[in-house]
């Protein structure tokens, strides 16, 4: 070899075996190198026992995946693009034309959007229940319905569902259709719960997801979502729907999931405790009608809450009085300083946001007042409290 370029990219040196660090090393490809043709017809991916193309796993996507199939107490992982990309891809993994979707009717938006779109034009029906009343599950399920969403607790509202009674009533449906018919699945949004609160798998459920941009990130600078499943055969046609799909994720961004799990256990309980603590605060000020949080006494099923669950996420959302107008209710949003505009949460910085629940919901909402919800970052409780106390008299201007 005579050529620099040709010297530099063939180069001989390959660094001695042995380094061990905390942080895994991270492993950035498209194209994978084999040893020989034999190698490169053989070689397996699938069940992580080899490397073929960058999409199909690094040891560092590797390694994330089996990290997160551990705090979920699941056995199997697939890594995707975002939250919404993970509720996608299980949707498309087990759906079929003409099968029926059923969602909560308090689930994720984008959730509801992508099934009454996409999956509206593939033929895939969907209808939404009441998480909270297990008969009305039982009463919407029909011959056609192939998968439930769950969702713990409820997007926006926060209600906290019997997760054990929805999925029994799922279960009782299958024993009744019997070996040869297709089964309906069962598929948790966990997102919330993050694997620290509850263990999914113990509740029943066939699938879990989460947005790993949330908890598992939890620097509010990285986007990405995560399948999990206890079953094989589960995981192998979310893994062949996700190969067809081309879907990948970065090295870089697996990185910094990973340095995140470092400290998850500890950011959700430090943000747990805060936010119970101004949740309690806010059901005594003026003008509040009521605050949605699972364990507070009172909220939308803090029984089953208090039953499977044993911790609580960094949300909660206040319902205001039927008097207080929507503009004193942005007046008192845009006043906040610590608590910032903006979506997601689980980050180090605290947010709020207003919502308009009834245009979410296909059933009646029962209050009459505004709503806005709160996520509780990581700054000094005293000094989030100060925030709201110092914003409050907008509502009341």
């Amino acid at each position: 070899m005579t050529g620099l370029s040709t010297q530099l990219i063939h180069h001989p040196y390959r660094p001695p075996d042995g380094f061990a660090a905390v942080a895994p090393g991270v492993h950035k490809a498209s194209t994978v190198l084999f040893p020989n043709v034999h190698a490169l017809r053989t070689q397996e991916w699938k069940d992580k026992s080899g490397y073929t193309y960058g999409l199909h796993g690094t040891p560092t996507t590797f390694t994330l995946e089996e990290r997160m199939a551990t705090i979920e107490g699941g056995l199997f992982c697939t890594l995707v693009p975002s939250g919404l990309s993970a509720v996608a891809l299980v949707d498309m993994a087990y759906l079929r034309q003409g099968d029926e979707l059923l969602i909560p009717d308090n689930a994720y938006g984008p959730n509801k959007a992508f099934a009454n779109v996409e999956l509206a034009a593939w033929g895939i029906s969907r209808r939404y229940y009441d998480p909270q009343n297990p008969a009305d599950l039982a009463a919407k399920m029909g011959p056609a319905t192939r998968l439930v969403w769950l969702e713990a607790a409820g997007s926006i509202t926060l209600e906290y569902p019997d997760l054990r009674a929805l999925v029994a009533v799922v279960q009782h449906a299958n024993a009744a259709r019997g070996d040869s018919a297709r089964l309906v699945l069962t598929a948790l949004d966990n997102t919330w719960g993050a694997g620290i609160a509850f263990n999914p798998f113990e509740m029943g459920v066939d699938v879990s997801m989460q947005a790993l941009t949330k908890y598992p990130s939890g620097g509010a600078d990285v986007l990405m979502g995560s399948v999990v499943t206890r079953d094989e055969a589960l995981h192998q046609q979310v893994l062949m729907t996700h190969m067809r799909l081309g879907l990948g994720v970065s090295g870089n961004d697996v990185e910094l999931v990973l340095r995140g799990l470092n400290t998850m256990t500890l950011r959700y309980q430090a943000q747990d405790m805060a936010t119970r603590e101004l949740a309690s605060w806010m059901l005594h000020q003026a003008g509040v009608a009521q605050v949605l949080h699972p364990a507070l006494p009172g909220s939308p099923g803090h029984a089953n809450w208090l039953r499977d669950a044993r911790a609580a996420a960094c949300l909660f959302s206040v319902v205001f009085e039927s008097g207080i107008s929507q503009r004193q209710i942005d007046a008192f949003c845009d006043r906040l300083q610590l608590f910032r505009l903006g979506w997601s949460w689980a980050g180090p910085i605290s947010l709020c946001a207003p919502y308009d629940v009834p245009s979410m919901r296909t059933t009646p909402w029962l209050h009459a007042g505004g709503l806005v919800r709160f996520a509780v970052g990581l700054e000094a409780v005293d000094d989030l409290r100060a925030d709201l106390a110092q914003a409050l008299p907008a509502l009341l201007a």
